[in-house]
């Protein structure tokens, strides 16, 4: 069997993009020079949150995530960011490729929270691979390419931020329910709104603004208790 080893050697944001896209830099080394006509590969990704230090701010921000600080230890499990299939073209020795990462700014997704919960530094991912190898020097052979092939990469912060921001520049991301979505729309609508932002900034200044006065209670003052006058009987006058 040919022997595999995967290096990943950068990523950067791809700024020609429809969408939100990671381009990771793959180094793909066969031993002994061998031959390989084409690889057929599937990429899990995944984020290991218990490899990097947090500030503060970004303790904070995780905490829906993995709870209070005290219960780290047990709560930063791996998060699954990604997964995607690469095929990688034939080569002899070693080769580069680039796998290409469909991303997603949905804050309902614990990767794209994780990720943008984060200041600085770097982000700890893992890279997973699998697959089928076409191999062979005088003929052709197929191969699977063993489950515990991987490779690590510390993705600097700020490209997935630069990322971000190249699709959505000042602006952040919610996912509604149909329902709540059709209920905005016609309070858009009856109110001639002309953006979602000002909906939405109407119905917070809604909320802030004071009530009306409030009404003054009136009370009716007690009567104070004293002898009752017996009523009059017939046959009798005032």
């Amino acid at each position: 069997m040919t022997e595999l080893t995967f290096t990943c050697t950068g990523v950067r944001a791809d700024p020609y993009a429809a969408g939100p896209t990671l381009v990771f830099r793959l180094r793909i080394t066969a031993a002994d020079d061998a031959r390989v006509h084409a690889l057929a590969l599937r990429c899990q990704l995944r984020i290991e949150p218990a490899r990097r230090r947090y500030g503060d701010g970004e303790g904070e921000r995780l905490a829906d995530l993995f709870g209070e600080r005290s219960r780290w230890g047990s709560t930063l499990n791996p998060v699954q960011f990604a997964q995607v299939s690469l095929t990688v073209p034939g080569f002899t020795g070693e080769t580069e490729a680039d796998l290409v990462v469909p991303c997603t700014y949905d804050m309902d997704i614990a990767a794209s929270r994780y990720l943008g919960a984060l200041e600085d530094g770097e982000a700890p991912l893992l890279l997973l691979f699998s697959g089928t190898a076409f191999t062979g020097a005088a003929g052709f052979r197929v191969e699977p390419v063993p489950w515990d092939r991987e490779a690590r990469c510390a993705m600097p912060v700020g490209v997935w931020h630069q990322m971000i921001e190249q699709h959505f520049p000042g602006c952040g991301w919610i996912r509604l329910p149909h329902d709540t979505m059709d209920a905005l729309l016609g309070y858009r609508s009856r109110h001639a709104l002309p953006s979602w932002e000002a909906t939405v900034e109407a119905l917070l200044a809604a909320s802030a603004a004071p009530s009306g006065p409030r009404r003054a209670r009136v009370f009716a003052r007690p009567v104070p208790a004293g002898p009752v006058a017996p009523l009059p009987t017939e046959g009798t006058t005032r």
